[in-house]
């Protein structure tokens, strides 16, 4: 399906899946950009192979992958780990998309709540993150070892698990 972006370019077909080994090089090139302490490949090696917590996917735009997000699910709280999409690609509304499907995959999962930390500076994430029903809930102070800044703590409750009736099915893929 063909659909329009928020700067009103024509865009193609969006893709989520989950995150795979393959991936890996994509995503670094997302981490570098996104981040001034990236995670390392064989960070993101050990979430995808021996993390049993972890669900992370990948963000592809006719098929080229323009952002990742990843979450833990422990009991019934899921814990954000990541979300970035290519500098290229912001400002588009993508990062939106990408945090609903990761509060679809908590939601799918059984969790109840969903956290994050964000840095007290970033008040672009905040926005979009109280858009989704986060809420300040403390600080962590030092959080950001690269300058020492606080990150904000954020929790938002998630719905209950739609159900869905006979005869539908549950894809890996969020095709829109």
């Amino acid at each position: 399906m063909t659909e329009r972006n928020g700067a009103g370019e024509e865009s193609g077909q969006l893709i989520f899946r989950k995150m795979g080994l393959a991936d890996i090089p994509d995503i670094m090139v997302i981490e570098h950009e996104a981040f001034t302490m990236p995670w390392t490949e064989e960070a993101f090696r050990n979430e995808l192979t021996h993390n049993h917590f972890a669900h992370y996917m990948v963000m592809e735009l006719d098929g080229r992958t323009i952002g990742y997000g990843g979450l833990w699910a422990i009991v019934d709280e899921a814990h954000v780990t990541n979300i970035a999409v290519l500098q290229a690609y912001r400002g588009r509304k993508w990062g939106e998309r990408l945090l609903d499907q990761l509060m679809r995959t908590a939601v799918n999962e059984g969790m109840k709540s969903i956290t994050l930390e964000v840095r007290v500076s970033n008040e672009v994430a905040q926005n979009l993150y109280r858009k989704k029903g986060f809420r300040p809930a403390g600080l962590r102070k030092g959080y950001y070892s690269d300058n020492n800044e606080d990150a904000l703590i954020m929790w938002a409750d998630l719905p209950a698990p739609a159900y869905r009736s006979e005869g539908e099915t549950e894809g890996s893929e969020d095709r829109q």
